[in-house]
């Protein structure tokens, strides 16, 4: 394997947890014993006490490999803004994991194994998501989970209207609406009954939540359709939220549209370590009950 090129490394922490904190301190001093210049995000400066001031999602692009001591939401935080290929490795020190699926344990090995070369990467694809209204600035974001159109607990059920590249695809009675890519078929997608992708298809899952017709069924799709939904009745508070982390209101007039991202996340992951072995440690995937 060609050994990158790598000088200057971003590290993100789930602030909240002092074990991250901890070992966030722990990987600065190994980044200076190796003259890496580590490059630090506002939030993590903060926790660590104070430095850079530099926004989250503006990380990436200025560094050439992102460490992120954390869960899911927190490598998601990162993966908001351009990446411009630059790769993320995540450690968890969350709960679950899917996305930081490598332990605090094994941190300095696969950071060794990054800068030799000896690391894989794996790409997940992110969609881009344009919100048009009238008389607003058009709001443009890439996710690398989903995109949820929900109501609030007050709100009637939504009537929302589907097209699929101009031709209608459906009209969904239901709470709400979840667009996952593979990476995020395992979040909301999965809770709410949609099947789990294998992280490298390129495909598009669209899946109802709490349909009123139990003839809605989760749909899978290509990457590279457009796609475009519309609330067509009137209700309060109606929200939709990008990777479970940024909120939108959105209305009648509102447009939704949903394409490819042609910036992808590149994930630094142990080539030792399969998919499907991921899939049994988080979910105990495949084990017989007893």
């Amino acid at each position: 394997m060609t050994k990158p090129d790598i000088r200057r490394v971003g590290v993100v922490l789930k602030t909240s947890s002092p074990e991250a904190v901890e070992l966030g301190r722990r990987l600065l001093a190994e980044l200076e014993r190796r003259r890496l210049e580590a490059v630090i995000d506002r939030e993590t400066a903060s926790a660590l006490g104070g430095g850079d001031h530099i926004e989250r999602e503006d990380l990436p692009r200025l560094v050439d490999l992102v460490v992120v001591l954390g869960g899911d939401g927190t490598l998601l935080s990162v993966t908001r803004g351009e990446l411009g290929g630059t790769p993320v490795l995540g450690i968890n020190m969350g709960t679950l994991g899917f996305l930081t699926e490598n332990p605090p344990s094994q941190l300095f090995a696969m950071l060794a194994a990054t800068l030799e070369g000896r690391a894989a990467t794996v790409r997940r694809e992110r969609l881009r998501v344009e919100v048009e209204a009238p008389g607003r600035d058009t709001i443009v974001r890439c996710v690398l989970n989903d995109a949820v159109v929900n109501k609030s607990a007050l709100a009637r059920m939504l009537l929302l209207s589907v097209r699929v590249d101009g031709e209608l695809l459906s009209r969904f009675k239901a709470d709400g609406l979840i667009i996952a890519t593979p990476t995020g078929s395992t979040a909301y997608n999965l809770s709410a009954g949609g099947p789990i992708l294998y992280p490298t298809l390129e495909t598009i899952v669209v899946t109802p939540i709490c349909p009123h017709a139990l003839t809605n069924r989760p749909i899978v799709l290509s990457l590279q359709a457009e796609i475009e939904v519309r609330l067509e009745n009137h209700t309060e508070e109606v929200w939709l939220t990008l990777d479970g982390q940024q909120g939108f209101p959105i209305g009648t007039e509102s447009l939704v549209r949903i394409r490819p991202c042609d910036d992808p996340v590149l994930l630094v992951t142990d080539p030792d370590r399969s998919y499907f072995q991921v899939l049994n440690r988080k979910l105990k995937w495949g084990e017989r009950g007893g």
